[in-house]
């Protein structure tokens, strides 16, 4: 089983973190790529670009043109903890052991507008690009059209090392569509989490992303390698809801939050 989530716009590179052994991203000549055009654009260009205020435009501009291999401990962190949201906050990485992040090494992928797909340990260097961002590049009209089919090849292959065909999405839609679903060799299974609101459930944005960290979390604790183990995940009052799935699309719940 393989679990792919989202990136995040806060990112954290003050905290201090223990010693790990640190891989580089597998697209790095293609992010290298993209940073050069990235580089053309003026501090208000990125602004327009992302509809963000002139200081994170500012903020950006100075990252694209920092931006330099190679990617040591000094210059870079790895990805799941240099990222901070509510994804990352259900996460909790900070506590993870050694032996947490050999097995999110193996189970988890983060997808990324710069750097294609990243792996839990991959150093990477601050930027902000959604992956929905329209930047039209040499190699088509937005970021989709950018990764083309590497994000899926990325991830056949892993599910290939993994001996498995089961791809957990814990993406937001706007990630998740660099995967070309028709060339995926394997299903998707789709966790829903929905909180109780006047009567009904709902999906609230902030709960939600929170729970898809948690879920991460919980299956990389527990050494989940099938997605049919993910139906006993239990934190924070989610509970796997049977009425409400159907097929890969499976719904957790719960009636208060904790």
């Amino acid at each position: 089983m393989l679990i792919v989530i989202s990136p995040a716009k806060t990112l954290d590179y003050e905290s201090e973190i223990p010693a790990l052994d640190t891989t580089q991203p597998d697209l790095l000549k293609d992010s290298a790529e993209l940073v050069k055009e990235l580089r053309e654009l003026q501090p208000q260009d990125i602004c327009t670009l992302m509809k963000v205020s002139d200081k994170i435009g500012v903020l950006n501009y100075d990252r694209f043109q920092a931006w330099k291999r190679p990617f040591t401990g000094k210059n870079a962190r790895p990805a799941l903890l240099a990222f901070k949201g509510d994804v990352y906050t259900g996460l909790e990485a900070e506590s993870f052991g050694k032996r947490d992040f050999a097995f999110a090494q193996k189970h988890l992928r983060i997808l990324s507008g710069l750097y294609g797909v990243l792996r839990p340990l991959d150093l990477m260097q601050p930027y902000r690009l959604e992956m929905g961002t329209k930047f039209a590049n040499g190699r088509g009209k937005d970021l989709y059209a950018f990764w083309g089919d590497q994000v899926t090849e990325a991830i056949n292959a892993q599910l290939a090392s993994l001996k498995s065909r089961e791809l957990v999405n814990l993406a937001s839609n706007e990630y998740f569509k660099s995967v070309k679903k028709k060339q995926l060799a394997g299903e998707i299974i789709t966790p829903h989490f929905k909180d109780l609101k006047n009567g009904e459930y709902k999906m609230i944005s902030f709960f939600a992303k929170k729970a898809r960290g948690m879920m991460s979390q919980w299956a990389i604790r527990n050494r989940v390698k099938q997605a049919e183990q993910l139906k006993a995940f239990d934190m924070a009052g989610y509970r796997f809801n049977s009425a409400m799935s159907s097929g890969n699309d499976w719904v957790f719940t719960r009636d208060e939050a904790q």
